[in-house]
């Protein structure tokens, strides 16, 4: 009953300090989102499949085997580091769950649980980069392979450093918008990650990501979802020198994608015409909207993440 009384917005606050503080510090992405918001959208369906990569579709499908269903998280911070072929995936989940229901949903499934620090986890995948889930406590859990989610259980004890500690993100979370469903923020190498999942779906750029950001520090990105979805990012620099360049570079992709648009949906407005550009010093900003009609025919942001 107290809890029903706290205000949406604080509770998403202290979760996400709560993640921020238990995510390794070799994290180099991180992506709030809250279900509880978008699926509040009349058009939540629609976002549902654009945004609803095939990871976390993965993830979805595993953890009902412990009877944690799509509408029991409320809120997800999903963190990313560099892995062997791709970035690990691992985070914290919030929303309605307990320890007692999942041990239950576990041993009906013949889930053997794996002691971490003093809790159990439960492996819903196979292999080491299988998805592993600990309950940390009532409604709150930590998911990911189980060698990254033992260091997600000391950072959360304070046995371990998190990201919480390290300024680059710290000095970041200033710029998010964190009224906003969806919002992230990338560092160095994770950032080509970032753009290259968001420009896939069109499939007609042929660029090396790492090149084109290679001089990129950082960016941050909202995803903001009432009659139209907006994308707002920003990219900080390394001088105001290497935004210029990039600036023309960002310009020459948007004429591309303009066109890109015009050949696989004649007749159809563009959103890309509206696809803002500009530079102050060393950062550069770029937004973008789309109707709910137009993300029908694209992939959207960061689809194949």
């Amino acid at each position: 009953m107290v809890v029903a009384g706290i205000p949406r917005k604080a509770v998403a606050q202290d979760f996400v300090s709560t993640a921020m503080a238990g995510l390794p510090a070799q994290t180099l992405r991180v992506e709030y989102s809250s279900p509880a918001k978008l699926r509040k959208l009349t058009n939540y369906q629609s976002l549902r499949g654009k945004f609803l990569g095939p990871r976390l579709q993965q993830l979805e499908s595993a953890l009902e085997q412990i009877g944690i269903h799509e509408d029991d998280i409320d809120d997800l911070m999903i963190g990313w580091k560099p892995g062997d072929k791709e970035m690990d995936l691992y985070g914290f989940a919030a929303g309605h769950f307990d320890k007692a229901r999942v041990a239950s949903h576990a041993a009906a499934q013949n889930l053997t649980p794996t002691p971490i620090s003093g809790q159990q986890a439960y492996c819903l995948t196979a292999g080491v980069a299988g998805t592993c889930v600990i309950i940390l406590e009532n409604s709150l859990g930590a998911f990911g392979p189980l060698s990254t989610l033992s260091t997600l259980v000391e950072a959360h004890s304070g046995q371990a450093t998190g990201l919480s500690s390290d300024r680059r993100f710290s000095g970041l979370m200033g710029d998010v918008n964190k009224g906003a469903p969806i919002w992230g923020i990338a560092l160095g190498r994770a950032v080509a990650d970032w753009f290259g999942g968001w420009l896939s779906a069109q499939n007609t750029l042929k660029l090396d990501w790492t090149k084109v950001f290679e001089k990129v520090d950082s960016i941050v990105y909202s995803i903001d979802a009432a009659d139209k979805v907006n994308l707002d990012v920003k990219l900080n620099c390394a001088t105001p020198e290497d935004a210029s360049s990039l600036r023309q570079i960002l310009e020459g992709m948007k004429m591309a994608q303009q066109l890109a648009w015009g050949v696989q949906n004649p007749g159809q407005p563009n959103p890309y015409s509206a696809m803002n550009v500009d530079a102050h010093e060393k950062q550069i900003g770029l937004q973008l909207s789309m109707a709910y009609t137009q993300l029908a025919v694209v992939g959207g942001a960061g689809a194949s993440q």
